[in-house]
This record gives C-alpha cells, structure tokens and sequence, in this order.
C-alpha cells in the first residue's frame, strides 16, 4: 500500500525489535576491516525499491495465501529488477566505482529483486554486450565480486498503512513471519553469500510501529549499515518508503512524494581513515540523486503546491 507524502524530519536512531520491550539504539560494531588504507575516501549507498509485486497485477492473491504480506514479484517485477541492476552497474562504472556489498529485507520481493540485480552486478559479460541481455537465466557470474545477506532492519514498514487491513487482521497471530535464514537465503545466487554477516536486527521489527518510527528506522539502518561496513560501497535493497527516507532524513527540506517500483537513491559522503585509532570519521551523506532521473520524484517543501 502506497503511502503518500514524506517530509524530511530527523529523528533520534532507534527503533523497536520483534522480541519485545523497549529497544536500544542501534550500535555497529567496529569496522570489519581495520586495516583500511589511510587518509580520506569517498563511500556510495545505493537504496533501491523491489520491483512490481504479484498482487498489484492479481489483487486476489493475498487472500488466497498464508502469509499475505509476502507476495513475489510479477514477471514485470524481475525484468525491471534485472534492467535496473544492469543500470545501476553501468552508471557507478561510468563513475569509477562499484557496489562490494548487497544487503536485502528478508521479504520475498526484495529477495527476488536482490536475486535479479546481484546477477547483474556478477555478471561477466559487460558493457553492450551486458546490456543487451534480457534474460540473466544463463549468464555466468563471478560471484567474487560481491557478497550479500538478510538484514532485517530494512524490512517493511510494520504497520496497517504499508500492509493493508488483510494483513492488519492477522498480525497479532503471527508467531513466525518467515522462513529460517538459509530458506531465504537460498532466493539469492549461490556463491554470495556471506554466512559471516550479522543483521542489526535480529528479526524483523514488532508489529504497530508508527509511521514516523519506520521511517526513522529505515534512516537509522542506513547509517548504521554504513559505518559497518566503511570500506565499501553498498546497494540496499528494501521498500518504498526506505527509499524515500533515504532522501528525506539525508537532505533536509524536501517532500517525497514518488517512489517507483526499482527507484533508487545514490548517497556519497567522504570518510577519513584513521589507523592510529582504529576507526574513521565520516561526513554527513549527500543526496547525489536528482528527482525524475531513477524513479523517485521530489521537491523543495516550499515548491508543493498546496491542496484545497
């Protein structure tokens, strides 16, 4: 369900987890990597929206299944999915760099869109030749380039609003909301995994959270996710409205009110590494995505036109 309108507000970083009571603020752990070369560098997140879901084209299919909330893509869906990985490849090749880490909500659309994009970031075919293929069935990888896991932070908005009153009903009676991590797992392509990776959450967030609180979410994981990982660029791939937080709570003052299905947000911002200390110091992101150029569309607060 598309909700409308995001304001960029910050918020404090921390959100609630499945278990239960009050949850802490999400804290990283230290850089996996302390021997990152010295001095400053530049880091790109890439958060991107799955692809068309099933029960948009079949509105019957939640009703007919046992966990509505968790419908796969259409064929739309993973052709889109595979057109903008192959996209997103040439434009940070075009730019110097590439995506070394995908990390995926544990829903079933982002897992096939995961699936899709990561084969199009592997792939060994490249440039025209990588572009003019339409279906990736056949296309060998090097699955060396990158590693992906779940991270069930990015999940979607837990609430009545992104899910629907379907879901809304039984949600207090769910006890497991999906499969065990290698099921999931087992979506994206083999030899990319990395079974070494933590989530942040352990399971997805508890049912009711607000609005402003997922949205808040979404942002905190984000940054989390970053100083993770700060040796490397990241794709994210999670929900409508992770993307458009993704703009929202990093450039102030802008309205989002588009995001497309595979839209897509590109934040940079330059770290500077720290040996002595075993760390790093980062600046704020920067937005890099213009409205209208990869699926999300936004403005200023102050250039929305007013309604009645």
């Amino acid at each position: 369900m598309k909700l409308l309108s995001i304001v960029a507000c910050w918020l404090p970083c921390s959100s609630s987890h499945s278990d239960g009571g009050d949850a802490p603020p999400i804290h990283p752990p230290p850089p996996r990597r302390p021997a990152m070369a010295a001095g400053p560098r530049q880091q790109r997140v890439i958060v991107m929206r799955h692809g068309d879901r099933l029960d948009q084209a079949e509105p019957i299919w939640p009703a007919k299944n046992p966990r509505p909330w968790d419908p796969p893509l259409s064929d739309a869906g993973l052709l889109r999915a595979w057109t903008v990985g192959k996209r997103i490849r040439a434009a940070a090749a075009a730019d110097g760099w590439a995506v070394h880490r995908v990390l995926v909500s544990p829903f079933l659309r982002c897992r096939q869109t995961a699936a899709r994009a990561v084969a199009a970031l592997c792939a060994v075919p490249d440039g025209a030749d990588l572009l003019a293929i339409d279906d990736p069935s056949n296309v060998p990888l090097d699955t060396s380039r990158l590693k992906v896991s779940i991270e069930y932070g990015l999940s979607e908005m837990m609430n009545t609003q992104a899910m629907g009153g379907l879901v809304a009903k039984v949600a207090p009676s769910v006890k497991k909301w999906f499969p065990d991590l290698p099921e999931l797992e087992a979506v994206l392509p083999s030899g990319t995994i990395d079974h070494s990776a933590e989530s942040l959450y352990p399971n997805v967030p508890k049912w009711d959270e607000s609005v402003l609180e997922g949205r808040s979410r979404y942002a905190s994981v984000i940054k989390a996710l970053a100083d993770k990982y700060p040796d490397e660029n990241l794709l994210l791939v999670t929900h409508g409205e992770g993307v458009g937080a993704s703009v929202s709570y990093f450039e102030m003052g802008l309205e989002i009110y588009e995001v497309e299905y595979c839209a897509y947000s590109v934040l940079e911002r330059q770290l500077t590494v720290k040996p002595e200390e075993d760390g790093f110091t980062a600046d704020s992101f920067k937005v890099l995505t213009k409205t209208g150029t990869t699926g999300i569309q936004y403005a200023p607060v102050s250039d929305i036109w007013p309604v009645g």
